[in-house]
């Protein structure tokens, strides 16, 4: 018996690469003697591995890949609407609120129909009067589910299950921004969530026996769940704080890296951009201008404002700029300072009432140092200032990408001295030409990750683990590089010498004072900052860690045109931290975290 021609043609192949190829790249192939006839080649796959599970940090599952139903309605009415909400259990508007919801725009008429998904019991009272409403249609399918209605950033999703929301927003002007951006741990992990099924390539003779093989076998590897850092009570509570502004939350157990919640505000349901039923939401999400498909923490880099001081004061005791106890005049002639305050006399006053002209001062005696070496020529040392304070900056993790497990992440920007020469025509800038970079504005952009991570250096005194949203794959804990501690280039006494100031900042004269833990024990060191905003309302930022002398969480946040730092930001931050490390709110924070929580969930009926 005769090979057929494309088989043939496979086996020729097969020859030929064994043969050309160089040892090392030889796969293990065993092809039989030509004289035992013709040979049919074949291929046995082994069965496919279901897809891991996505769990939190106390093993509660948040995705898996599950048995589903599906209600196909009629393409074409009359539907008894109350009849039908009566029979599953759902309110009377429930079924037009769920039609709208999964029709890509109003009016649409979906060939196949409209299709709802239904949850087990659901689809028993489908099933059970079938016969009654013979128009209903009821399918059973796999996919991809969630459990929570939290962390749809940090989720994402499988690319497979996704599709018609990647086609929606291919063809939308901001589609090739979102649809790289938003795949998560789901997209990161893909391979390991996957596994991959093994498969065998004998050959075998005219018999059926095996006489050989015509590829090298694969060995089956078996999917891996993941087991994330995150603590979902506490990603859903400071979603609930969140939920109606623009901006981000994000904590991290600065011993560990380890991401403990990441709010992306506004926030949206994970299964949203994967459900069969939800392609009418999907486009609101896709038209909203509040942009709530956009990851805020990793892949929008901002000035970070104020609390970026922190940053520049350490580079400045490092460099030998100056001393703790250095101090200068609230000199208001070039910068304003927003708050009545006694004079600056050391660091740790400035940091306490966040005195910008005491920065710009910091910032002027690092960038116009002249050693001897260059007495002569200030441009030359302008520039190598300016490059070493850089030098510094970026061994916090900044302008690089950290290198945390989601997609897309960005690296934020510090300006070189190349970059001024461009931007100001002249080798010959001075000091007074990038004061900016001071208090945190202008050229220097960081992300919601790079703050958070700024904070872990600073509570660790110089070193931190890269940040992570995964502690385990499967039983073999996180990614190798997670575990490498890193350094920054400042010494450890130079970071202390920051926290006595940040302290100061939380306690009675100081910006964040009403955001302060102090009734329950809990001391944090903090930094407000406020970002000047030209095109609107100022950002609200926050920076801190807790305890202050044993820190067990690390937090950024970042409010879009919230104001002033210490009225928006520091008051999420304290309820965050509190809660993390209490378990409950204390009576005289509860109107406040009621007044987050209104917010949100206004937001949330208006944009349903």
């Amino acid at each position: 018996m005769a090979l057929a021609p494309w088989k043939t043609c496979l086996f020729a192949c097969v020859l030929m690469l064994t043969a050309c190829s160089s040892p090392a790249q030889q796969p293990e192939v065993l092809v039989a003697d030509s004289s035992l006839g013709p040979l049919t080649p074949r291929r046995d796959l082994s069965e496919l591995p279901r897809r891991g599970r996505v769990l939190d940090r106390n093993d509660s599952v948040l995705v898996a890949t599950r048995s589903v139903y599906l209600l196909t309605l009629p393409v074409r009415p009359p539907l008894d609407s109350a009849g039908l909400n009566r029979l599953l259990g759902w309110r009377d508007s429930a079924l037009r609120d769920r039609i709208a919801a999964a029709l890509p725009y109003e009016g649409a008429r979906p060939k196949g129909g409209v299709k709802l998904l239904l949850t087990n019991a659901e689809a028993e009272r489908v099933r059970k009067r079938q016969k009654e409403w013979p128009m209903l249609r009821l399918t059973q399918q796999t996919m991809r589910t969630y459990t929570t209605s939290t962390g749809a950033p940090i989720l994402g999703y499988a690319a497979d299950q996704a599709q018609a929301f990647l086609s929606s927003a291919q063809r939308y002007r901001r589609g090739r921004f979102y649809r790289l951006r938003n795949g998560g741990v789901e997209s990161y992990y893909n391979g390991l969530l996957n596994g991959r099924r093994g498969a065998r390539h004998p050959l075998l003779d005219s018999t059926g026996q095996e006489r050989g093989t015509w590829a090298a076998d694969t060995v089956f590897q078996q999917s891996q769940d993941l087991h994330l850092s995150l603590d979902t009570k506490l990603q859903a509570y400071a979603e609930s704080l969140l939920g109606g502004r623009k901006g981000y939350l994000i904590a991290l157990d600065p011993r560990t890296g380890e991401v403990l919640c990441a709010v992306s505000a506004p926030t949206f349901a994970p299964g949203t951009l994967t459900a069969p039923d939800r392609a009418g939401t999907r486009r609101q999400l896709l038209e909203n201008e509040d942009m709530p498909l956009l990851n805020r923490p990793a892949t929008l880099a901002n000035p970070p404002g104020s609390v970026f001081k922190l940053v520049n004061a350490a580079i400045a005791l490092q460099m030998g700029a100056i001393r703790p106890t250095s101090g200068f005049r609230c000199d208001q002639s070039l910068i304003n300072c927003v708050h009545h305050h006694p004079r600056p006399n050391n660091l740790t006053v400035a940091l306490q009432y966040s005195c910008n002209p005491y920065f710009y001062q910091v910032m002027r005696s690092l960038i116009d140092h002249v050693p001897d070496s260059l007495v002569a020529d200030t441009v030359t040392a302008r520039h190598a200032n300016l490059a070493t304070w850089r030098r510094y900056a970026r061994t916090f993790g900044l302008d690089t990408l950290l290198g945390v497990d989601l997609p897309r992440e960005q690296a934020g920007f510090l300006p070189t001295p190349a970059y001024y020469d461009k931007a100001r025509r002249t080798r010959n800038w001075k000091f007074r030409s990038i004061y900016s970079l001071s208090v945190g504005q202008g050229e220097v952009n960081l992300t919601g990750l790079q703050m958070a991570n700024m904070m872990a250096i600073i509570a660790n005194r110089g070193w931190y683990y890269t940040p992570h949203f995964v502690r385990s794959v499967g039983t073999d804990g996180p990614l190798p590089r997670f575990t490498e501690k890193r350094y920054t280039l400042i010494d450890s006494v130079n970071l202390e010498a920051l926290v006595p100031g940040m302290i100061a900042v939380m306690q009675r004269g100081g910006t964040a004072e009403s955001s302060s833990l102090a009734d329950v024990g809990i001391t944090i060191a903090g930094k407000t900052g406020t970002v000047e905003n030209d095109e609107g309302d100022d950002h609200a930022t926050f920076v801190g860690f807790a305890p202050a002398q044993n820190p067990k969480i690390a937090i950024a946040v970042y409010l879009e045109n919230a104001g002033f730092g210490a009225t928006a930001a520091a008051p999420a931050a304290a309820l965050v931290i509190e809660k993390y490390l209490r378990g409950s709110i204390a009576p005289k924070r509860k109107r406040s975290e009621q007044r987050m929580k209104y917010r949100t969930a206004s937001y949330q009926r208006e944009h349903r």
